[in-house]
């Protein structure tokens, strides 16, 4: 289920042509070329559905499907736990108004800016105004305080597949269908919930008990969460840095090209809030997928093929989004089957078929370079199975 070892380099990858997309696309891959600076598939700070978080244990936003950025309505407010962020150089010099926006991105700017005119924003322990420019490695404390639902979370004994841990770090393999936090619909039962059970105190003290980004509740697969400040605070730096290596296999209807790049800026799907899509102009976010195609074969008549896919950006239900995008969505992702031919089909899985099969990082105190590798759940082995699908070993997919 995991091993350690040095990483391995990265393989280029290429633009596919854009004449071999299905008719499923909206408007194909895009043929502006890579990025020359780019040696290879990098994952990025965030993947999919998953965020770079740093904020107080009580507010995160809604589970399941929804976007990060979403917040549940506060009916009441109560005292919380203190956050603390340190001012990176690039941000040193900035109006303290908008430094708060880029190092605590869970909460929206109304929020920190409430929190801020309250007299709830401390620099090195002095009372901030919003005009403030902290210098590089100065201390913001932010004091929020949290509505009503917020309030109720609580450890209870998640079952988790932990496949290591040391004083710094847990890797836990989630499966389909847990949540990664608490949020609007799903306020318990969460991993924030089985990590407060199993870890006590300690993860209490930490913002969102040490969970640094995350996957949609019907992905399955790996995620690291940090056991001490000082890890989360380094574990947050290589995610914002794309230094985490995040691999994942999907399986997608339609026959893709061998390999290729998709590169296409995401934001909120105008019509379907629950949706994210590729958007132009300053409703997109940068966003750029790299995938090879490891095996073609077909269910019911239907062409199928597995990706492997690596994030260069992370945008919420990034993989998703693009696999959409070319018009190779996921097999039983009906999210994103929504408006194309066939969504009303049977799908040989009940799920999205994704899965987070490896991770790499550098471990926060030795500095060494380790992974982890998550076998393949039986739902996606046995939709593979159905689909006449010779899926490689993972060890051969890097």
């Amino acid at each position: 289920m995991k091993s350690t070892s040095p990483s391995s380099t990265a393989r280029p990858s290429v633009l596919a042509d854009p004449a071999t997309v299905s008719p499923y696309a909206a408007s194909g891959l895009h043929s502006n070329a890579p990025d020359p600076a780019i040696a290879g598939p990098r994952d990025a700070a965030v993947a999919d559905s998953e965020a770079v978080t740093s904020g107080v244990l009580g507010i995160a936003p809604p589970g399941g499907d929804l976007d990060e950025d979403d917040e549940a309505a506060a009916t009441a407010s109560v005292e919380a736990s203190p956050i603390r962020a340190q001012v990176p150089n690039e941000w040193a010099g900035h109006r303290l108004d908008k430094v708060l926006a880029r190092l605590f991105t869970e909460y929206s700017r109304s929020r920190l800016q409430d929190w801020l005119e309250a007299g709830r924003v401390e620099i090195d322990g002095r009372v901030a105004g919003k005009r403030d420019t902290p210098i590089e490695g100065a201390t913001i404390v932010v004091r929020p305080t949290l509505g009503a639902d917020q309030q109720a979370f609580r450890p209870e004994p998640v079952s988790l597949e932990v496949v290591f841990e040391n004083d710094a770090l847990a890797v836990i393999d989630k499966p389909a269908g847990l949540v990664v936090h608490p949020g609007a619909g799903n306020w318990s039962g969460t991993l924030l919930n089985g990590l407060l059970h199993r870890y006590g105190d300690a993860a209490a003290a930490l913002p969102r008990a040490g969970i640094v980004h995350r996957l949609d509740k019907d992905t399955s697969g790996l995620i690291v969460v940090a056991r001490t400040l000082q890890a989360q605070t380094d574990l947050v730096r290589q995610l914002q840095a794309r230094t985490v290596k995040r691999q994942y296999l999907a399986l997608v209807w339609g026959k893709p090209p061998s390999h290729g790049t998709i590169d296409a800026p995401i934001g909120r799907d105008s019509r379907d809030r629950l949706r994210m899509a590729v958007v132009e102009g300053q409703a997109g976010k940068p966003a750029r997928t790299h995938f090879e195609t490891v095996a073609y074969g077909a269910w019911r008549g239907r062409p199928v093929a597995a990706l492997r896919c690596d994030l260069e950006t992370g945008r919420t239900h990034q993989i998703r989004v693009h696999c959409r995008h070319i018009g190779h969505p996921l097999l039983g992702d009906t999210l994103y089957m929504r408006g194309l031919p066939g969504a009303g089909a049977a799908s040989p899985i009940a799920r999205q078929a994704l899965h987070a099969w490896r991770l790499a990082l550098q471990d926060p105190v030795s500095g060494e370079t380790v992974h982890w590798t998550s076998a393949l759940p039986d739902d996606i082995v046995s939709a593979a199975d159905a689909s006449d699908l010779s899926l490689p070993p993972l060890g051969d997919l890097r």
